[in-house]
């Protein structure tokens, strides 16, 4: 049994169906512990009594100490102060003997014991970005990514994720403030700070928008490998992290942000058949009597000249930072960073239809 927890509110409802969905193909046995972060979000778990999962109401979680600190944070850095807190609550609430925190927008398509296996004798386990070198942004957002953060219910997992929640409690803020940036800059010296803190060495474990252009990727017997370039070896894609994916108000969605370079060949085997899941089960949710929109698009999606002006700034900043070459006219080319389509040209995954990539044009 591998026990799971994240925190998601209404918005981005279809994308923890999705992750749970996922876990269930891919995870012989799990229990996935859900902080829903408004009444819809938790009214629609608790009453959908989805067999592996168990939804938590956020009043239920928060203590005094995380009510303190609340008005002091935006939305997004109040759920980052709370990262720890959801570990510590869970292992302590449901006296697991470890919980494995999980970013509500991946999708698992290999077994997560793959990545556990690592861990031996250790009580964390931490996942490195793997930045791709132009977008290396480790001194100021991290090394580690709070992705998929593992901790054992023992004297060396619990001292760890203490002292995280405490620094947490202190300081969690969506900007960089002496050697801070949110709840993530905090994990780069864990290592040398704490004993028993396993780095993931698997790199099927966090393939994300910063990193997907370091490697290829190979479809065998229905399942997706990895490998990189300056390495031979090939492994199994256990999950993806769609980071920056977003839906907008006037019918539009995004894969990722513009910065990143994403091939049409990445689009079609990742982040299409994941729109269209995201679309497939809103579809469900409707048809089940939900009202609010539980994919979040609240804004109109910006104009491609925006866009463009946007995406040109990025290859300027970089140039500054000598990560790309004026003279590489790739990095240039807009189409392999607009990722902006509408959502009618989706087609709504079935089970047993294929997907098939001519639905999306």
């Amino acid at each position: 049994m591998i026990n799971f927890c994240t925190l998601f509110d209404s918005n981005y409802l279809t994308r923890g169906l999705a992750l749970y969905e996922s876990l269930c193909r891919a995870c012989p046995r799990f229990q996935l512990y859900v902080i829903a972060f408004d009444d819809n979000c938790f009214d629609y778990l608790s009453k959908s009594k989805l067999p592996f999962l168990t939804a938590i109401r956020l009043q239920d979680f928060e203590d005094n100490e995380l009510l303190s600190v609340k008005p002091t944070r935006t939305a997004a850095e109040y759920c980052w102060t709370c990262t720890p807190a959801v570990i510590l609550y869970c292992l302590e609430k449901f006296s697991l003997p470890s919980c494995t925190y999980l970013d509500a927008d991946m999708i698992f398509f290999n077994d997560p014991q793959i990545l556990l296996d690592e861990l031996g004798k250790d009580s964390v386990l931490i996942t490195e970005h793997r930045y791709t070198r132009e977008y290396d942004v480790a001194l100021t957002n991290g090394i580690y990514c709070v992705q998929f953060v593992y901790f054992k219910n023992d004297d060396a997992g619990l001292y760890v994720l203490r002292w995280w929640r405490e620094r947490c409690l202190e300081w969690c803020y969506d900007y960089m403030e002496d050697d801070k940036f949110g709840d993530q800059k905090y994990l780069d010296d864990w290592t040398t700070r704490f004993k028993g803190v396993h780095i993931l060495q698997n790199p099927g474990g966090g393939v994300a928008p910063w990193n997907v252009q370091k490697y290829s990727f190979a479809e065998v017997n229905r399942e997706i490998f990895l490998s990189e370039e300056k390495n031979s070896n090939s492994y199994p894609l256990v999950f993806f992290h769609f980071h920056g994916l977003k839906f907008f108000s006037d019918q539009m969605v995004s894969c990722t942000a513009p910065l990143y370079e994403i091939s049409l060949k990445i689009k079609e085997l990742f982040y299409f058949p994941y729109i269209s899941k995201l679309l497939a089960i809103e579809e469900g949710l409707k048809l089940n009597g939900i009202h609010f929109n539980p994919n979040g698009g609240k804004a109109a999606a910006p104009g491609k000249l925006n866009v463009f002006f946007y995406f040109m700034k990025e290859r300027l900043w970089l140039i500054s930072k000598k990560r790309i070459s004026p003279l590489n006219l790739k990095k240039f080319d807009f189409t392999l960073y607009y990722h902006f389509y509408p959502i009618k040209q989706f087609k709504l995954i079935i089970d047993g239809i294929p997907y098939r990539p001519e639905n999306i044009y």
